[in-house]
């Protein structure tokens, strides 16, 4: 692909979609998606409901589209583990938690609304399956490949058990440190648990 192609200009269509996703995110600050109206999308989009419906069928559309973009940047920074070639197990492990904590924080009322939907919402809940068998399966695999070098602990449990209950871990750590008020402090000290849990989960030894 050409420099100038790879720089093409965004449509205006793509940025009248950006425009409704930042008022959502911004408007889930203050409130849960059910108490959030198309109009307040609209109007902070500087559009009208026809627009809107062009480009969203509904209210859950939206957060469906912002869980799939933020998801997106969960899945890179696992990969710092679940790719990390030469780099000491334990190094890996911390530098892809701290940049999943970094997401939830920057992103926690998205993530704490999809989460929440999902036991309401058929879509939502089908999207954060798909997300959850993602996760677990590279997860897994990736144990797999460790305990096969002679580098993590053999199970039990299988490596798709403890991949579950690691990524389970995880979400709701996570979660829950997002319902309070920002402290670099309590994500520095969650970083350092779900390091140590994660670790000695998979290699069986401490750091």
């Amino acid at each position: 692909m050409s420099q100038a192609g790879s720089r093409r200009k965004r449509s205006k269509g793509d940025l009248t979609s950006q425009a409704i996703l930042d008022t959502a995110e911004r408007l889930l600050e203050t409130k849960p998606l059910d108490e959030i109206a198309v109009d307040e999308l609209t109007s902070g989009a500087g559009i009208s409901r026809s627009t809107f419906y062009f480009h969203f069928e509904s209210r859950e559309a939206v957060l469906y589209a912002l869980s799939e973009r933020v998801s997106e940047g969960l899945y890179e920074s696992a990969a710092m583990w679940l790719r990390r070639g030469s780099e000491p197990p334990e190094d890996s492990i911390r530098r892809a938690i701290a940049a999943t904590v970094g997401l939830w924080r920057q992103h926690g009322p998205v993530l704490r609304a999809a989460v929440r939907a999902r036991d309401t919402n058929s879509m939502m809940r089908e999207f954060w399956a798909e997300v959850a068998h993602r996760f677990i399966d590279a997860t897994a695999q990736q144990i797999e490949i460790e305990r096969a070098a002679g580098v993590a602990t053999a199970g039990p449990p299988s490596a798709r058990g403890l991949a579950t209950v690691l990524i389970s871990m995880n979400e709701a750590a996570c979660f829950n440190l997002t319902l309070g008020r920002k402290s670099a402090a309590r994500d520095r000290e969650l970083v350092d648990t779900l390091t140590s849990v994660w670790f000695r989960s998979v290699y069986g030894v401490s750091q």
